[in-house]
């Protein structure tokens, strides 16, 4: 009975050691007698002690950084890149029989296959069209990797690092490329505004109290701020029209006939030329000069009505 007790106990000892347990992102590849037998799925799974030997593969994706890689590119530039690479194995037997380590391999394979790409590409394209840079990267990683077992599910370029003199001359040229826009922006402002200013122009010179209009409007908006001293000139046209309606004045004593001659009758103003004058008229400026001209006292001057004003008596 004791030896029948000892021989169960071994037996119990051996089979526990035959019992392994296949996790749910792993696969378990059975080696009997050094020759491929099985892939065990997950779960736990009774080996020959002694005979079968199991060797577990990952099924998950791999993330593996590439080291950065310096190189000169085919315009003679030095850079240097990294990237990184996402893989998987799809075929466990073929990812422990046909290769030693298939991770090493696989970095090194992405290693000299991001050389070989910066020699192919030019500077330009590894700033701005990555996305092909990437597809290309792949195709060249995927290619040794079937034959491991091993998928390439994507490769990126992560960062390209470039010199810092080739960087100075690359904010130099964008900064110039930015202020020749802002100048050929400005000079086709200045042009639009001289095309459009001309035309004003040409509209002012058919009517000359628009221009005066024009000048009216301009110191109203200026006094308007009451930030500064404005100097408003008197203008012109309102003294010619106000010779023209003043009669001459008869000194004491004088007879109709030492009067002097009048002056020759100007042409009237038309019905437009009184409406552009009743407009002059209207603003604030004009109408303060005239409120001074009708002040008692003031010589040479006329009032509202037109009459000689009161400084002075008339015969």
């Amino acid at each position: 009975m004791a030896w029948l007790g000892a021989i169960v106990v071994i037996g119990g000892i051996a089979l526990a050691s035959g019992v392994r347990v296949v996790a749910q992102y792993e696969r378990g590849v059975v080696l009997r007698l050094g020759r491929v037998r099985a892939v065990r799925e997950p779960g736990m799974r009774v080996l020959i002690p002694g005979v079968d030997k199991m060797q577990k593969v990952s099924m998950r994706v791999v993330t593996m950084p590439v080291p950065a890689q310096e190189g000169i590119t085919r315009d003679n530039v030095t850079v240097r890149v990294d990237a990184v690479v996402y893989f998987r194995v799809v075929d466990p037997v073929r990812a422990l029989i046909e290769v030693q380590d298939y991770l090493f391999a696989v970095a090194q394979v992405a290693q000299t296959s991001l050389r070989s790409i910066i020699g192919k590409s030019e500077l330009d394209d590894l700033l701005s069209n990555r996305e092909q840079l990437n597809k290309g990267l792949e195709l060249m990683i995927d290619s040794p990797a079937l034959n491991w077992g091993v998928h390439i599910d994507r490769v990126e370029i992560k960062d390209v690092a470039l010199p810092d003199a080739l960087k100075r001359s690359m904010s130099r040229q964008a900064e110039a490329e930015r202020e020749r826009r802002a100048r050929i922006i400005s000079a086709e402002g200045e042009l639009q505004a001289s095309e459009k200013l001309a035309q004003a122009a040409a509209n002012m010179g058919k009517a000359p109290a628009a221009l005066q209009l024009r000048f009216l409007e301009t110191v109203v908006q200026v006094a308007a701020e009451k930030n500064s001293t404005l100097v408003l000139p008197f203008p012109v046209e309102l003294l010619r029209f106000l010779e023209r309606s003043t009669p001459p004045e008869r000194q004491p004593g004088a007879s109709a006939a030492e009067l002097p001659e009048p002056a020759v009758e100007q042409p009237t103003l038309g019905p437009a030329a009184v409406g552009e004058l009743m407009s002059v008229l209207a603003q604030p400026g004009i109408r303060e000069a005239l409120a001074a001209l009708e002040q008692p006292g003031a010589q040479g001057k006329t009032n509202a009505s037109g009459n000689p004003g009161a400084g002075k008596e008339s015969a």
